[in-house]
Formats: C-alpha cells, structure tokens, sequence
C-alpha cells in the first residue's frame, strides 16, 4: 500500500483527525479522575476556613460541611431588584453539644462591576456574627476596599441585626444611612449593605427552619 497517496485521500485525514480528538478526550477523562479527589478536598478546606471566619472561635464542635438545610426559594438582594427568585438557599449550621448556635449561608447584591456574594453568620437571635465577601469582580483600589486585607470596613458589620441599626438607616451615609461609602465607589458598599440586610431578612424568614 502506498502511503503517500493514502495520505492525500479525505478519509485519511477525517480519521487522523478523529484519532487524534479520541486520544485527547482520553487524556482529559484520566486527568479529571486523576485531580477530582484533589480539588474536592482543596475546595472543601477553602470553604471550612471561609465559614471559621464569620462564627466566634469554639462556637461550634460539629463538622459545618456536613451539617446543612436547603432553604428557600428566597430572594438575594439583586434577584429582588429584577423581580425573579434565587435558588434554594444552602445553610451551615453551627451547633454546640448538638443544639444550634449559628448558621452561615451566602448572600449576593450587583456591584459597579458584577455580583458581590457575602457569606455572612448569624446567631439565634438574628445578630450578625461576621461577614466576609468571597466573590466581587469591583476596581482594584476602589471597590476592592471590602476585602478586610485592603480595609477593616467589612467589620462594621458585626454585631448588627434588622434592629440595630433601625431599617431605614441600613445604608451607606450618602443615602441616610450608617454605614461609611468609599470615595468614587459608592455602589459597591451601597450593594454589600444590602446583601447583609437581605441576608438579615432571609434568616428571620425563615428562622425555625434553620434552627431545628
């Protein structure tokens, strides 16, 4: 058989091609078998230290991972502004010698540049233990200031509850409110306000769901 012309004949090349593409896809299958257990685990320590960072220290013995409810459909703060529902709500609960001491859960409200998710903890009573921001997309030097690496602004939040500050004063300074804006970058702060405060509502809602 003469090579060079099988090799100038369509069918040859459809299955060169083909070959190739099964050899690859091969590859990939192994590899995603290879690192799944790797991710899963690196992934599960990410969110094990992010939940640790929003509850007291010793304010649970339970594993927070493996201790969740599905709640909801409920509304984040942005899906409200659209008029739409957001999926079910995960909610970690903290428990100390088996009874509820907090729960942690996710929250999100549109920024300058994109959704801004808070991961907030709450108390029984509906007080904010802590609130970090684990997802903004906002300007470097501006927005970036909710990170409490670029600022200690976020803390301002903790302690707070749907009453304290009164619900007309949840918002940043220039719109009545408590809460300081950043100059130049108003909407990020304005928006992480009203994640914690939807957040805030969201667990009064549905309070003895979380806590059973």
């Amino acid at each position: 058989m003469d090579l060079a012309l099988l090799r100038d004949k369509l069918a040859y090349q459809g299955l060169s091609l083909g070959a190739v593409a099964m050899l690859c896809a091969a590859a990939l299958v192994v590899g995603n078998r290879l690192t799944r257990e790797g991710i899963a685990k690196a992934e599960a320590a990410d969110l094990a230290a992010s939940l640790a960072q929003v509850l007291p220290a010793g304010s649970s013995d339970n594993d927070l991972l493996n201790d969740t409810v599905k709640v909801g459909a409920g509304k984040t703060a942005s899906g409200a502004d659209a008029g739409g529902t957001a999926p079910a709500v995960t909610v970690y609960r903290a428990r100390k010698e088996g009874k509820v001491t907090g729960a942690v859960f996710r929250m999100a409200a549109r920024g300058y540049a994109g959704d801004i998710v808070v991961l907030m903890g709450v108390d029984t009573q509906g007080r904010l233990l802590g609130a970090r921001v684990v997802k903004h997309a906002e300007t470097p030097g501006l927005g970036d200031k909710i990170e409490p690496a670029k600022s200690k602004w976020i803390l301002d939040f903790d302690g707070k509850s749907l009453n304290d500050p009164p619900a007309e004063k949840w918002a940043v300074k220039k719109d009545g409110g408590v809460f300081d804006q950043f100059a130049g970058a108003t909407i990020t702060p304005r928006a992480v306000v009203k994640a914690v405060k939807s957040g805030l509502e969201f667990f009064a809602a549905h309070r003895e769901e979380i806590l059973q």
